[in-house]
Parts: C-alpha cells; sequence; structure tokens
C-alpha cells in the first residue's frame, strides 16, 4: 500500500512543544505517522526504542522527558503489568492508543495513572490513514458521528456489522468507501470496534458470540492484565470459546475463579470453556498480541 508524505501527514493543527516517545517497527505505517509529526510540526522531538529496549522503556522515557507516547493498547499493558511504578515515573502529558481494539478497561487503567495527562485513542491503517480521533477517554466512538460528512475529514460507517471508512488520507489506489474488515457495534451512545471480522465471530452451536466482548469482560476483571479469546472446534457445537489470561502481578488467578465472573455477565455459550493462564503478555514486533 503506497503513501505521499501528504496522505501520511495527517496532524496539521498547531501542537504544543512535546517529546514523543517512538517504539514502533520502522517503516510500519504507525512509525510512520510519529516521524511525519516530528518532521512536519514544530517542537516535536523524537525517543527511539530499539526492539531490545521495549521491556525497560519507562527507564529510557523518563531519563529523556517524554511526555508523548504512542503504543498499542498491548504495549501499554505490558507496560502496566511490568513495572507501574517506573511507568508512573514518566512525565506524560499525552497518551496515545491505537493499532488494536481498545477497551474501557485499560482507558480507565491509565487515567489512574495519569490523571492530568490526554488519553486519545486513534483508528488508522495503511489503506485509510489515521480515520478516527477520540480524546474523551471513554471505548468507542459517539454512534452520531457516522455517516456524518465534512469537508476533508473521513465519513465513517457500518455495514452489515463491519466499519466503512472512505477517507481523503488512503493509501494509493484506493478511492470512494473502504470495508476495513474490521467489526463494529453499536452499543447505547458509542460505536465500538471489537477485532477483526475473519476472528472476532466465534459460531457455537448457532449462536454468535465476539471473541473482543468476552475479551473485554475478562479484562475487566481487577486481576487481569491481559487476555485473548479464540474459538476451538469441538464436537456437536463446532466451536467452544477458549482463552489466554495474564494475571496482574502477585495475583492468584485460577480456571474456575474466571469461568465464574464469565458465567455472572455473558450468555451459557460466550462462556470460556478453557483458560489457560500466562506469565507474560505476548508481543509481535507490530507491539501487538494476536500470536
Amino acid at each position: 500500500m503506497g503513501h505521499t508524505l501528504e496522505s501520511l501527514t495527517t496532524v496539521r493543527g498547531q501542537q504544543p512543544a512535546r517529546t514523543w516517545l517512538c517504539p514502533y517497527a520502522p517503516g510500519t505505517y504507525a512509525w510512520w505517522q510519529v516521524v511525519t509529526l516530528s518532521l512536519t510540526q514544530p517542537g516535536q522531538h523524537l525517543v527511539v526504542v530499539e526492539p531490545d529496549q521495549l521491556d525497560d522503556w519507562p527507564a529510557l522515557a523518563a531519563e529523556h522527558g517524554v511526555d508523548a507516547a504512542s503504543g498499542t493498547p498491548t504495549f501499554w499493558r505490558r507496560a502496566l503489568h511490568r513495572d507501574p511504578a517506573g511507568l508512573a515515573r514518566v512525565p506524560l502529558r499525552q497518551l496515545t492508543l491505537g493499532g488494536e481494539p481498545v477497551d474501557q478497561t485499560i482507558l480507565d487503567r491509565l487515567r489512574e495513572v495519569f490523571p492530568a495527562a490526554r488519553i486519545s485513542w486513534i483508528y488508522a491503517s495503511s489503506e485509510v490513514g489515521a480515520a478516527i480521533v477520540v480524546h474523551d477517554g471513554r471505548a468507542g466512538f459517539p454512534v452520531d458521528w457516522l455517516d456524518r460528512a465534512a469537508p476533508g475529514r473521513p465519513t465513517i460507517g457500518v455495514r452489515d456489522g463491519e466499519l466503512v471508512i472512505t477517507s481523503p488520507y488512503h493509501g494509493a489506489g484506493l478511492d470512494g468507501p473502504v470495508r476495513t474488515g474490521d467489526r463494529a457495534q453499536v452499543s447505547g451512545d458509542r460505536v465500538l470496534i471489537t477485532g477483526r471480522l475473519d476472528a472476532d465471530e466465534i459460531n457455537v452451536g448457532g449462536s454468535k458470540v465476539s471473541a473482543g466482548v468476552v475479551r473485554d469482560v475478562l479484562t475487566a476483571h481487577p486481576q487481569v492484565a491481559w487476555a485473548r479469546v479464540t474459538g476451538r472446534r469441538a464436537p456437536l457445537l463446532g466451536h467452544m470459546v477458549v482463552a489466554e489470561v495474564v494475571p496482574t502481578a502477585g495475583a492468584k488467578l485460577d480456571e474456575a475463579t474466571l469461568v465464574r465472573w464469565c458465567a455472572d455477565q455473558l450468555p451459557e455459550y460466550a462462556v470460556p470453556r478453557r483458560i489457560r493462564v500466562l506469565t507474560e503478555i505476548p508481543v509481535k514486533e507490530t507491539l501487538k498480541s494476536d500470536v
């Protein structure tokens, strides 16, 4: 997917001077977003984190006075899990999350650590560019943003449960509405993005389960730092819901406790039948945990 400097540069308004942490792998779309910000906006400085420094980035950021950082929810969850005290010492005024579904739990946990900072969620991809930006601390985006046309801004829609975006920042060769492949659902006054269509929906005996909804229930448990939910083939049912979780530091979680937690909040068919407890949050080079 090709881009020009113009299509990559989506931040054009005057910005306060900041020192940004850039933890992304060079050449990725998220890396370009941070780099073009530093190239086109005055007073935007970069501190680049090498892959072998990711586990200790809070100490590096504090040393260099980083006050703004962009990362995936997995990136932030790992920092909260591994070194919450070190993270709290970073003088952050701007936190940005993107690249994965963002749930209310991670937003609330970051707010507890950084009560005065601005916390932003950005939906961006190499196909449609930076299309959605939310600063209100709530998961998803307002439902009244749907199908709202404005000059120079993306138009956001939901068609058959899929997020569809028409964007002025699209990649080369694209035009008009782009089907993103991400599942979106309206919940009250918000539109929530729960995951990729090809992976989010689990068919359990004819009943449809959103892996993202089950994941959000698990991560809302006060002793769960991270969770991943998938479907596994099963006799009669076709598939059953299974999960992996990482407990918070010092927590003694067991499968039965988490099954009961889910059973109190989910339909019986959506409750995970197997929950594996891991010791570390898995992460890919992209800073995502879809491994």
